[in-house]
């Protein structure tokens, strides 16, 4: 007899159909390793797009469905050798809590993009399901899927820069200086730039979320208090569209974080800087496969991605020879590897080592809500620091 785990996994996907943007690139990662399959869906929240898209990707008829709760009724009456392994929500944020609260009390493990929810009731609500359910939960912060970002956090953590005393983090991109929502006829702008569906806050909740994660994963500092202001630049526009924030974080350490989607002309822009008392670091997303080492009394130092000498994580990340480009998709792919992993581990009866499950986890998601709270709290107050 055929092994459970000797098996490709099964997925299922929520939103992310025709017309989608994120959705797509999380098919791509997930495909890179061949290791799960799509089996079922409900793509859309309009049952007939939901049908098309299913169409599309060539889902079988019976597991093609026009809403996420007959997606789930359906899942439960199947036997459980046919049942997905995990669900993947990619819709805009409003969904996120309904759809991933129902399929970790019916057992299934999640997956869910950034950010999870809209308000820390509703993540502790997840996190108190995921425990009393043990289920695998994770968060697509797809940054941390970067090899020379894992590079980072074990040089920051293993005490390369000594005490980090000061963080920056800007996250900056140009595709919302103008209303590109007025008329609706662009999707993403529509639904992003909606409080009822975005949630409280714009460009922190979308890009910043990204950036306060990326923080605490190289460093794992916590925050201890913010000092935020958030600007509506584009006249008419309901949530903030730009944001500059001053951190305090445990232990002394500094740091300032800039989310704006209103930088004129700048793509995808995500930049990182951690000093140290020994030493900086520097990274750009848009040139990944380099990480900048600048030391108090040593050489400049720039790491590229795929050489031996880096960290045993950063080498298991990379998927090319180092000099061949790779990055969004992949790092992608690498935080679905370790949730595939994980979820493998499972299946088996046995613990994934923590770098094989290298994931952001349904707790990262509930800080990364508890951010934006705090974030858009501080904005609107007229004390200068917010406690965490």
């Amino acid at each position: 007899m055929i092994s459970e785990n000797f098996r490709k996994l099964r997925y299922a996907m929520v939103g992310g159909g025709r017309d989608a943007f994120i959705g797509a690139v999380h098919r791509k990662a997930i495909a890179l390793d061949g290791q799960v399959d799509l089996v079922a869906g409900a793509l859309s929240s309009s049952p007939e797009k939901a049908h098309a898209s299913g169409r599309d990707l060539f889902l079988a008829d019976d597991r093609n469905h026009g809403d996420w709760r007959t997606l789930l009724a359906d899942e439960l009456k199947r036997p459980i050798d046919e049942r997905i392994d995990f669900v993947s929500i990619v819709t805009p944020n409003h969904v996120h809590f309904p759809v991933a609260q129902a399929f970790v009390d019916a057992g299934f493990h999640v997956v869910c993009d950034k950010p999870l929810v809209h308000t820390r009731v509703q993540a502790d609500a997840l996190i108190a399901a995921v425990q009393r359910q043990g289920t695998m939960f994770g968060v697509t912060y797809n940054y941390t899927g970067y090899p020379m970002v894992r590079q980072a956090r074990e040089m920051v953590r293993s005490g390369q820069l000594g005490t980090v005393r000061k963080v920056v983090v800007e996250y900056n991109q140009g595709w919302l200086a103008t209303q590109l929502e007025a008329g609706g006829t662009n999707k993403q702008a529509d639904w992003r730039t909606d409080p009822a569906r975005s949630g409280a806050a714009g460009a922190i909740g979308d890009i910043g979320s990204h950036a306060e994660n990326l923080i605490a994963t190289v460093t794992g500092l916590d925050i201890e208090a913010l000092c935020a202001d958030l600007s509506a630049l584009v006249p008419g526009r309901a949530l903030d569209d730009d944001g500059s924030l001053l951190l305090r974080f445990a232990g002394g350490a500094r740091g300032v974080l800039i989310a704006s989607q209103v930088s004129t002309g700048v793509e995808n822009d995500l930049r990182l800087r951690v000093s140290g008392t020994l030493g900086t670091i520097e990274w750009r997303q848009e040139q990944p496969s380099q990480l900048v080492h600048l030391q108090h009394d040593g050489p400049k130092q720039i790491l590229t991605r795929g050489s031996p000498w880096l960290c045993e994580s950063a080498r298991r990340a990379s998927r090319l020879p180092s000099g061949h480009p790779e990055g969004f998709i992949e790092a992608f792919a690498n935080v679905y590897a370790g949730i595939s992993a994980d979820i493998r581990a499972r299946l088996a009866g046995t613990t994934a080592d923590a770098m094989t499950a290298d994931y952001p986890r349904v707790e990262d998601g509930a800080r990364g809500v508890r951010f934006i709270e705090r974030t858009v709290a501080s904005a609107a107050s007229d004390a200068k620091w917010t406690a965490w």
